[in-house]
């Protein structure tokens, strides 16, 4: 059975709201909050109500440098009023307790599954940036093997040519005349 939820929130959408921040995946209040029908103040709230269901690994507030990024416009008051949070996997399974509607229930699903995923693929990137990086490593290990190579070869060359008292080779030419 297809809901409401399913289809505005595909594994894509919600994927493309799931940032890196402090070297965690993370969703912003307020992509929150419009997944779950809400207002971001709403939701805040609720949050504030239940501070100590939400440490430090499940649930931070971003600093400002870290909220320009996401800012794409300001408000006739100047702006947001309060820095957004930022939810992690374990604060949005979190925020499912305290939003009891079936839309909060269905959204919660979506994201974790798309959270899921987004550690899978994740997970399989890591054996690949390995193996590139070895091969970075074995490509400048050829680069610096080839430097002393030449540097020796123009070694030899300068030992060769000064060893080296031949006439030299072609016709002379007769400067006098």
């Amino acid at each position: 059975m297809t809901t409401t939820a399913d289809i505005i929130c595909t594994p894509q959408r919600i994927q493309s709201l799931i940032h890196d921040v402090r070297g965690r995946q993370v969703m912003i209040d307020r992509d929150l909050a419009a997944l779950y029908g809400v207002t971001t103040g709403n939701l805040n709230k609720a949050v504030s109500r239940n501070l100590d269901r939400f440490p430090d690994d499940f649930c931070f507030r971003l600093t400002k440098e870290e909220f320009l990024i996401f800012q794409n416009g300001t408000s006739k008051w100047g702006g947001t009023r309060k820095l957004p949070y930022a939810f992690t996997e374990y604060g949005v399974a979190m925020l499912a307790g305290l939003l009891k509607s079936e839309r909060a229930a269905q959204i919660n699903i979506a994201i974790v599954r798309a959270f899921v995923m987004m550690r899978q693929y994740l997970t399989l990137q890591t054996p690949i940036a390995q193996e590139l990086a070895d091969i970075k490593e074995r490509i400048a290990a050829l680069e610096c093997s080839d430097r002393v190579a030449l540097t020796e070869l123009a070694k030899r060359q300068k030992q060769i040519d000064n060893q080296q008292n031949r006439p030299k080779i072609g016709f002379k030419i007769n400067e006098q005349q």
